[in-house]
C-alpha cells in the first residue's frame, strides 16, 4: 500500500500507523543511533519519534515532501534536544563494529580494517553538526541529495556544495595524518583506495 493511502487511513486508524512504524522504524532508528552513539538513547529516542507521530499525524500535510523527511525531521528535533540537555557534542558511535560492512580474511585485514574506521570516525567527530547528519543520511540512510534537502530543510544545490566540501576536508586531514604517521613508510590510502568527492 502507497504511504499516502496509509497516512490517510492512519489518522484515524492505530493499526495504519504500525504500519508505517514497520515501514519506517528501522531506516529512523539507524539515524538516531549515529547520532546519539549508544543503542539504549537510540531506542528511546526513536520511540518517541513515533509517539510524537502519531499524536500529530492528524496534522500531517503532504506538500511535496516525503512522509520519512517528517519523521527524521521529527527525530533531527529530538536528537539535538537530547544533545543539548546533556551538553554533549554529536558523535557516530565506535561501539557496534557489525554496523560495517567488512570483506576482507585474516587478523591484519581487520585490524587494519579497524584502524581505519576508528580513524574516520575520530576525524568526523571533530564535524560541525549540520555535516555529521548530511555523511549520516549520506552513507548510513543512503538518500538522494533531494531527499536530504527536504529533511535538512535545504536546497538540493546547497546540499551537494556542502557534501563535496565535507568530503574535501574530510580527505585534507585524513591524508595530513597519514603524512605524519607514515613519514618514512610507503602510503596508503584510507581503506586501501582514494577518496572521491563525487
Amino acid at each position: 500500500m502507497e504511504d499516502s493511502e496509509l497516512i490517510k487511513r492512519a489518522k484515524t486508524d492505530k493499526e495504519a500507523f504500525g504500519q508505517l512504524y514497520e515501514r519506517y522504524a528501522d531506516k529512523i532508528y539507524n539515524y538516531v543511533y549515529y547520532r546519539t552513539g549508544n543503542v539504549a538513547d537510540a531506542e528511546d529516542l526513536t520511540a518517541r519519534v513515533f509517539m510524537r507521530a502519531m499524536k500529530h499525524i492528524g496534522n500531517y500535510d503532504d506538500r511535496g515532501v516525503p512522509f520519512s523527511a517528517w519523521l527524521y525531521r521529527i527525530a533531527h528535533n529530538l536528537v539535538a534536544n537530547w544533545h543539548r540537555d546533556r551538553s554533549r557534542r554529536k558523535i557516530m558511535s565506535l561501539d557496534d563494529v557489525s554496523q560495517w560492512n567488512f570483506h576482507e580474511e585474516g587478523p591484519e585485514s581487520l585490524a587494519q580494517f579497524l584502524e581505519d574506521r576508528e580513524a574516520l570516525l575520530v576525524t568526523i567527530r571533530r564535524l560541525p553538526a549540520d555535516r555529521q547528519e548530511l555523511l549520516i543520511l549520506k552513507f548510513v540512510e543512503r538518500l538522494s541529495n533531494k531527499e536530504i534537502g527536504d529533511i535538512m530543510d535545504r536546497s538540493e544545490g546547497a546540499i551537494k556544495s556542502l557534501y563535496h566540501r565535507t568530503l574535501l576536508s574530510l580527505r585534507e586531514e585524513i591524508q595530513s595524518k597519514q603524512d605524519q604517521a607514515h613519514l618514512g613508510k610507503p602510503k596508503r590510502s584510507l581503506f586501501h583506495r582514494p577518496w572521491r568527492s563525487e
